[in-house]
Protein backbone atom coordinates (compact mmCIF):
# COMPACT_ATOMS: atom_id res chain seq x y z
CA UNK A 1 0.00 0.00 0.00
CA UNK A 2 2.72 2.53 0.93
CA UNK A 3 4.45 2.03 -2.66
CA UNK A 4 1.26 3.63 -3.53
CA UNK A 5 1.06 6.42 -1.35
CA UNK A 6 4.44 6.93 -2.15
CA UNK A 7 3.30 8.56 -5.63
CA UNK A 8 3.39 12.48 -5.71
CA UNK A 9 0.82 13.04 -8.83
CA UNK A 10 -2.63 10.83 -9.80
CA UNK A 11 -4.53 11.32 -13.00
CA UNK A 12 -8.52 10.61 -11.90
CA UNK A 13 -10.74 10.01 -14.82
CA UNK A 14 -14.32 9.57 -14.05
CA UNK A 15 -16.18 6.99 -15.68
CA UNK A 16 -17.93 8.61 -18.94
CA UNK A 17 -21.71 8.08 -18.81
CA UNK A 18 -24.88 10.07 -19.60
CA UNK A 19 -27.68 8.16 -17.20
CA UNK A 20 -25.79 7.32 -14.61
CA UNK A 21 -26.65 7.08 -10.42
CA UNK A 22 -23.20 5.92 -9.03
CA UNK A 23 -19.92 7.88 -9.56
CA UNK A 24 -17.24 5.75 -10.81
CA UNK A 25 -13.56 6.47 -10.97
CA UNK A 26 -10.10 4.83 -12.05
CA UNK A 27 -6.76 6.66 -10.49
CA UNK A 28 -3.28 6.48 -13.08
CA UNK A 29 -0.08 7.24 -12.93
CA UNK A 30 0.28 10.11 -15.52
CA UNK A 31 3.61 9.06 -16.29
CA UNK A 32 2.73 5.54 -17.87
CA UNK A 33 -1.16 5.04 -18.00
CA UNK A 34 -1.06 2.51 -15.69
CA UNK A 35 -4.56 1.98 -13.47
CA UNK A 36 -3.68 2.35 -10.07
CA UNK A 37 -6.97 2.41 -8.24
CA UNK A 38 -10.23 2.24 -9.08
CA UNK A 39 -13.31 4.44 -7.21
CA UNK A 40 -16.76 2.75 -6.92
CA UNK A 41 -20.00 3.03 -5.46
CA UNK A 42 -21.33 0.40 -5.61
CA UNK A 43 -23.84 -0.14 -2.67
CA UNK A 44 -26.31 2.26 -4.23
CA UNK A 45 -30.52 2.38 -3.00
CA UNK A 46 -32.81 2.42 -4.66
CA UNK A 47 -34.45 5.63 -3.57
CA UNK A 48 -30.82 6.77 -3.69
CA UNK A 49 -30.33 6.32 -7.34
CA UNK A 50 -33.42 7.93 -8.16
CA UNK A 51 -33.25 11.14 -6.36
CA UNK A 52 -29.60 10.99 -8.02
CA UNK A 53 -31.43 12.11 -10.86
CA UNK A 54 -32.83 14.96 -9.75
CA UNK A 55 -32.16 18.53 -7.94
CA UNK A 56 -31.31 16.70 -4.73
CA UNK A 57 -27.79 14.90 -6.36
CA UNK A 58 -26.22 17.31 -3.42
CA UNK A 59 -28.13 15.81 -0.80
CA UNK A 60 -27.57 12.31 -1.52
CA UNK A 61 -25.63 9.71 0.71
CA UNK A 62 -22.44 8.33 -0.69
CA UNK A 63 -20.21 5.28 0.28
CA UNK A 64 -17.51 4.89 -2.43
CA UNK A 65 -14.27 2.59 -1.74
CA UNK A 66 -10.93 3.39 -3.58
CA UNK A 67 -9.36 0.22 -4.07
CA UNK A 68 -6.36 -1.64 -5.96
CA UNK A 69 -6.66 -3.74 -8.89
CA UNK A 70 -5.97 -6.76 -7.29
CA UNK A 71 -9.25 -5.55 -4.91
CA UNK A 72 -7.26 -4.27 -1.53
CA UNK A 73 -8.96 -1.28 0.06
CA UNK A 74 -6.76 1.71 0.33
CA UNK A 75 -9.78 4.22 1.27
CA UNK A 76 -13.16 4.50 1.85
CA UNK A 77 -14.71 7.66 1.87
CA UNK A 78 -18.91 7.66 3.05
CA UNK A 79 -21.21 10.63 3.92
CA UNK A 80 -25.06 10.48 4.99
CA UNK A 81 -27.91 12.28 4.00
CA UNK A 82 -26.85 16.44 3.67
CA UNK A 83 -29.11 18.62 4.23
CA UNK A 84 -26.77 22.09 4.43
CA UNK A 85 -23.33 21.26 5.03
CA UNK A 86 -21.33 18.09 4.50
CA UNK A 87 -19.13 16.08 6.71
CA UNK A 88 -17.96 13.35 5.39
CA UNK A 89 -15.60 9.97 7.21
CA UNK A 90 -13.02 8.89 5.59
CA UNK A 91 -11.31 5.36 6.15
CA UNK A 92 -8.76 3.50 6.10
CA UNK A 93 -7.69 0.05 4.16
CA UNK A 94 -8.97 -1.55 7.39
CA UNK A 95 -12.54 0.17 7.68
CA UNK A 96 -11.00 2.48 10.73
CA UNK A 97 -11.45 5.97 10.46
CA UNK A 98 -8.79 8.32 9.93
CA UNK A 99 -10.34 11.27 9.88
CA UNK A 100 -12.91 13.83 6.89
CA UNK A 101 -13.97 16.42 5.97
CA UNK A 102 -16.01 19.52 7.21
CA UNK A 103 -17.33 21.95 4.61
CA UNK A 104 -17.19 25.34 5.64
CA UNK A 105 -20.14 27.54 5.97
CA UNK A 106 -18.97 30.92 3.85
CA UNK A 107 -16.80 30.10 1.57
CA UNK A 108 -16.48 31.45 -2.19
CA UNK A 109 -15.38 28.41 -4.50
CA UNK A 110 -16.17 25.79 -1.49
CA UNK A 111 -13.74 25.14 1.22
CA UNK A 112 -13.48 21.84 3.54
CA UNK A 113 -11.56 21.71 7.33
CA UNK A 114 -9.53 18.45 6.62
CA UNK A 115 -10.00 16.76 10.23
CA UNK A 116 -7.99 13.46 11.48
CA UNK A 117 -10.22 11.15 13.55
CA UNK A 118 -10.56 13.10 16.83
CA UNK A 119 -11.92 16.05 14.22
CA UNK A 120 -9.10 17.96 14.81
CA UNK A 121 -8.15 20.03 11.93
CA UNK A 122 -5.14 18.75 9.71
CA UNK A 123 -5.26 21.01 6.47
CA UNK A 124 -7.85 23.11 4.76
CA UNK A 125 -8.84 22.22 1.34
CA UNK A 126 -9.71 25.40 -0.64
CA UNK A 127 -10.88 26.28 -3.82
CA UNK A 128 -11.40 29.25 -6.37
CA UNK A 129 -14.70 30.24 -7.44
CA UNK A 130 -13.15 31.50 -10.60
CA UNK A 131 -12.02 27.93 -11.64
CA UNK A 132 -11.54 24.48 -10.80
CA UNK A 133 -8.69 24.68 -8.67
CA UNK A 134 -8.43 23.29 -4.76
CA UNK A 135 -5.29 23.06 -2.88
CA UNK A 136 -4.87 21.46 0.25
CA UNK A 137 -3.26 24.03 2.82
CA UNK A 138 -1.51 23.82 6.56
CA UNK A 139 -1.03 27.10 7.44
CA UNK A 140 0.61 28.89 4.39
CA UNK A 141 2.37 25.47 3.24
CA UNK A 142 0.73 23.68 0.08
CA UNK A 143 0.42 20.42 0.85
CA UNK A 144 -1.01 18.98 -2.27
CA UNK A 145 -3.41 20.65 -5.04
CA UNK A 146 -6.21 19.55 -7.58
CA UNK A 147 -6.76 20.90 -10.69
CA UNK A 148 -9.56 20.23 -13.71
CA UNK A 149 -8.05 18.57 -16.43
CA UNK A 150 -10.45 19.75 -19.65
CA UNK A 151 -11.88 16.39 -21.62
CA UNK A 152 -12.35 18.40 -24.94
CA UNK A 153 -16.19 19.55 -26.04
CA UNK A 154 -17.72 16.70 -26.93
CA UNK A 155 -17.10 15.26 -23.69
CA UNK A 156 -18.10 18.45 -21.83
CA UNK A 157 -20.74 19.19 -23.16
CA UNK A 158 -22.94 15.77 -23.69
CA UNK A 159 -20.91 13.56 -20.48
CA UNK A 160 -20.61 14.18 -17.11
CA UNK A 161 -17.49 12.72 -17.09
CA UNK A 162 -14.71 15.08 -15.57
CA UNK A 163 -11.08 14.01 -15.11
CA UNK A 164 -8.49 15.53 -12.69
CA UNK A 165 -4.61 16.30 -11.61
CA UNK A 166 -4.04 15.83 -8.23
CA UNK A 167 -0.14 15.97 -6.58
CA UNK A 168 0.38 15.94 -3.49
CA UNK A 169 3.98 17.63 -2.43
CA UNK A 170 6.86 15.64 -1.61
CA UNK A 171 7.34 17.22 1.77
CA UNK A 172 3.93 15.45 2.66
CA UNK A 173 5.66 11.87 4.43
CA UNK A 174 4.60 8.41 3.14
CA UNK A 175 3.54 6.92 6.77
CA UNK A 176 1.37 10.29 7.16
CA UNK A 177 -2.04 9.40 6.88
CA UNK A 178 -3.33 12.60 5.72
CA UNK A 179 -2.14 11.08 2.29
CA UNK A 180 -4.83 8.94 2.44
CA UNK A 181 -7.46 11.94 2.76
CA UNK A 182 -5.72 14.20 0.14
CA UNK A 183 -6.82 11.13 -1.91
CA UNK A 184 -10.52 10.64 -0.49
CA UNK A 185 -10.86 14.60 -0.87
CA UNK A 186 -10.67 13.92 -4.62
CA UNK A 187 -14.20 11.95 -4.60
CA UNK A 188 -15.33 15.01 -1.58
CA UNK A 189 -14.80 17.44 -4.12
CA UNK A 190 -16.68 15.88 -6.67
CA UNK A 191 -19.70 14.60 -5.35
CA UNK A 192 -20.38 18.08 -2.65
CA UNK A 193 -18.97 20.63 -4.60
CA UNK A 194 -19.35 19.77 -8.24
CA UNK A 195 -22.45 17.94 -9.07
Amino acid sequence: MKDLLSKNVFLVKEHVGMFKAANNFDIFDPENGEVLMHCREESLGFFTKMLRFTDYKRMTPFDIQVRTPDGRQVVRIKRGVSFFLSKVEVFDENDDLIGGFKQKLFSIGGAFKVLDENDVPVCELKGKWTGWNFRFLAGEAELAWVTKKWAGLGKELFTSADNYILQIEESVPIENGVRQLIIGAVMCIDMVLKE
